[in-house]
């Protein structure tokens, strides 16, 4: 029996852990180097974030296809954790899977992925289908999204 109750604690512990992280928001869209440019850049030479967390797959390019997420986890903290995005480009039917590091502690943040330079075709290119994950060290997916043409719907 106390076994039995150890299980139980143990699974509803993880339960919650996974119900603490969620995204608020998930908006995919084409944005342009120059709206990453602030003024304070011209003093300091150093890119203001503005709060952000921005991952870039090549961080020198700034103008690519971006997610912005808006993460939130007020208990959990995400050492070692990252993000996971599949994606279906035009071109092939074969998922294209990118990662970014996250290392957070506890909180609500805003992140920037960006598919940037070869990543990304151009501007006027879209994605077929993607699906973000949001995994832990361990690679337990904590929250998830995806778009509408990420999962077919049932034959019948």
């Amino acid at each position: 029996m106390a076994r039995f109750l150890f299980l139980f604690a143990l699974c509803g512990l993880l339960g919650e852990a996974r119900a603490d992280v969620t995204f608020v928001r998930v908006w995919p869209q084409w944005q342009d180097s120059d709206v990453f440019k602030r003024i304070s850049e011209y003093f300091t030479s150093r890119e203001n974030t503005s709060g952000m967390v921005i991952r870039r797959t090549h961080p020198g390019t700034r103008a690519g296809y971006y997610y912005l997420v808006r993460v939130r986890h007020p208990d959990v903290a995400l050492p070692g954790a990252r993000f996971v995005l599949h994606i279906i480009m035009p071109r092939s039917p074969d998922p294209q899977d990118y990662a970014f590091p996250v290392n957070s502690g506890p909180g609500e943040q805003v992140f920037e992925l960006g598919l940037t330079g070869t990543d990304w075709p151009g501007k006027k290119t879209h994605p077929v289908a993607w699906r973000l994950e949001l995994q832990s060290a361990s690679g337990q997916i904590l929250a998830s999204a995806q778009s509408f043409l990420w999962s077919k719907p049932d034959q019948k």
